[in-house]
């Protein structure tokens, strides 16, 4: 038997852009990293190498859309930002790799602009007022659909057909546990990876497996 490993992809550009912040927008070199860390899980003690049955993705296009910002003015056309690039870059390295599947959902059209949340904090404490906000203090909140529901389905599917006897979730938060309690029902060996971030204590009953296989971050500044 072998090991079915899915990765979150919003979740998974947020902890490389910790871990790397001087690739935080070269997308072939996310791609390569998610891989190497992803097919390391198949090590395993003693020198043992499990066999991989396939990495699946889970991520959303990049937003598309043009709007203003509401304290500039000025036009964005977010299919044209570094973002937007970094993601098709992202995309297009991951359908090259071996034995990759790459799930895409959609970014819902209930999309606004938020602000940032450190500056939230500092406005809820009153330590600076919406007159100090920048247009840089601001950013577009947009909402990933479809990726989720790929996730329960593939889980799903993986463990009632008996296809793997592992399924390392590379996620983190609460969300798959639902996913997970299908899967070890079933016998699945169920590993979370939360690449190194500390999840809360509760999620320990649902997984049978704590691993992280990438570098630890840097400290912030």
């Amino acid at each position: 038997m072998s090991t079915a490993i899915l990765v979150d992809g919003g979740y998974f550009i947020k902890r490389y852009r910790r871990i790397e912040p001087d690739n935080a927008y070269n997308g072939k070199r996310a791609a390569e990293c998610l891989h190497r860390w992803a097919v390391s899980h198949l090590n395993e003690r003693h020198g043992k190498r499990r066999e991989l049955y396939r990495i699946f993705v889970y991520d959303c296009p990049p937003l598309q859309k043009k709007a203003h910002n509401p304290i500039s003015g000025r036009s964005i056309d977010f299919s044209k930002t570094d973002e937007a690039s970094f993601r098709d870059d992202f995309h297009e390295a991951l359908r090259g790799k071996r034995k990759l599947a790459l799930r895409l959902g959609h970014l819902s059209d209930d999309t606004q602009w938020t602000i940032k949340p450190y500056l939230i904090k500092k406005l809820l404490k009153k330590e600076i007022s919406i007159d100090d906000l920048g247009p840089d203090d601001v950013k577009m909140d947009t909402r990933q659909k479809g990726v989720d529901m790929r996730v329960g389905v593939d889980v799903t599917s993986l463990t009632l057909k008996k296809q793997v006897d592992q399924i390392v979730l590379i996620a983190g938060d609460a969300d798959f546990v639902p996913v997970a309690k299908i899967a070890r029902r079933e016998g699945i060996d169920f590993v979370l990876d939360p690449m190194r971030r500390d999840i809360p204590a509760g999620l320990h009953e649902h997984i049978d497996g704590l691993r992280s296989t990438c570098p630890k971050p840097q400290p912030r500044p």
